[in-house]
């Protein structure tokens, strides 16, 4: 291609770029108005959207996490096998967080705390999910399924569901609705750069966000905790049965001796001694076992503190003094650019584009 096509082919876009401009420029007005619906609708959707309050809570494991002591019964409580990539060293503090809150049983346990809203009302987190607002469309849009379940009221006993009747093998459709609701509200995320984990709570109540995120990251420490020591409490727990009874031999071997030594302390008899020895024999053997099995549950008892993940706080919860959305100003500028976009599209192409698919219809006809 020779320099002069090149310098005819620029003057070319150069010419279609400012037709495309005169054009738009002519039809300044119909932009202007579009732009000035677009601030309007911002401002109706920014404005009818609630307030919500964010509340972060960073956490990063110090210790109890590097073994891979019970993580094969973790991934067994979700379908994992000890095979599942991304299950190895550090496994539990790269995928178990955000997934242990997923569970249906973590969620039941967090609809269950008490809290307390700014307005100074105490209630349970099931409870409360129900009172968050909605958007006027989203009324709207929930308005038919209100009639119909209000219609199907008429013709059926009331019964409300409960939290404290839940049963996890037949959830009912509110009871799994406000299951779902927990989950939108309450996100964990885990950095495997940095090991932080990040606990995120948005609510419409300040107070109440900041009571649920406090107690979703003492929530998680307990299963954490409890999932990393089951194996090591049940070895300490069946170790101290033992330790019971082998004290319960010895101090029965204890009292036999000492009853028989005190009942034949004169008596110089062949019989007597005899007895008397394999008296003696059985209380120091009941004593070397119980010695042992204590020496035993002791060292159970250190691995049980050694499996107890420990857990820093980085980021406490607290009471968010502002909103985190709707962010007002952002919602109407978007909508101001997204008027903008449209009808500047339809100004250079959907016009002419709809014209001739109109006259492609009248010449068919």
């Amino acid at each position: 291609m020779t320099e002069e096509k090149k310098m005819q082919q620029k003057e070319i876009k150069e010419i279609d770029l400012m037709v495309l401009f005169r054009k738009l420029y002519s039809n300044r007005k119909k932009i202007y108005k579009s732009i000035g619906v677009g601030i309007v609708a911002g401002i109706v959707i920014g404005f009818s959207l609630p307030k919500t309050y964010q509340v972060n809570v960073s956490i990063s494991p110090e210790s109890g996490i590097n073994g891979t002591s019970g993580l094969s019964g973790i991934a067994a409580m979700f379908g994992l096998g000890n095979n599942s990539p991304g299950f190895g060293e550090d496994a539990l503090t790269f995928n178990m967080f955000p997934e242990i809150v997923k569970t249906n049983p973590f969620a039941l346990e967090m609809l269950q705390i008490p809290i307390q809203t700014q307005k100074g009302d105490s209630i349970i987190l099931y409870d409360y999910l129900d009172t968050e607002k909605k958007s006027w469309w989203g009324y709207a849009m929930g308005a038919p399924g209100m009639l119909i379940g209000g219609i199907k009221s008429l013709f059926k006993e009331e019964q409300k569901d409960s939290i404290k009747t839940i049963d996890l093998f037949r959830l009912t459709p509110e009871q799994n609705g406000r299951i779902g609701m927990l989950k939108k509200v309450l996100e964990v995320e885990t950095d495997k750069k940095s090991n932080m984990t990040k606990v995120t709570v948005s609510l419409q109540d300040p107070l109440a966000a900041a009571i649920v995120a406090d107690s979703a990251v003492h929530k998680l420490q307990e299963y954490i905790t409890d999932y990393r020591t089951r194996k090591a409490k049940q070895d300490y727990d069946f170790q101290l049965s033992l330790c019971e009874q082998y004290k319960k031999e010895y101090f029965e071997a204890q009292q036999e001796y000492a009853k028989f030594a005190d009942a034949n302390r004169n008596v110089i008899l062949q019989t007597v001694t005899s007895e008397k020895e394999r008296l003696q024999k059985n209380l120091t053997l009941a004593e070397q076992i119980y010695s042992q099995s204590m020496g035993q549950l002791q060292v159970l008892r250190g691995k049980l503190q050694e499996a107890k993940p420990v857990f820093a706080v980085v980021e406490p919860a607290t009471v968010p003094l502002a909103p985190a959305s709707p962010k007002k100003m952002l919602i109407i500028i978007a909508f101001a650019f997204l008027a903008f976009v449209l009808e500047s599209a339809w100004i250079l192409f959907g016009k002419d584009i709809y014209h001739d698919f109109k006259n492609e219809l009248k010449k068919q006809d």
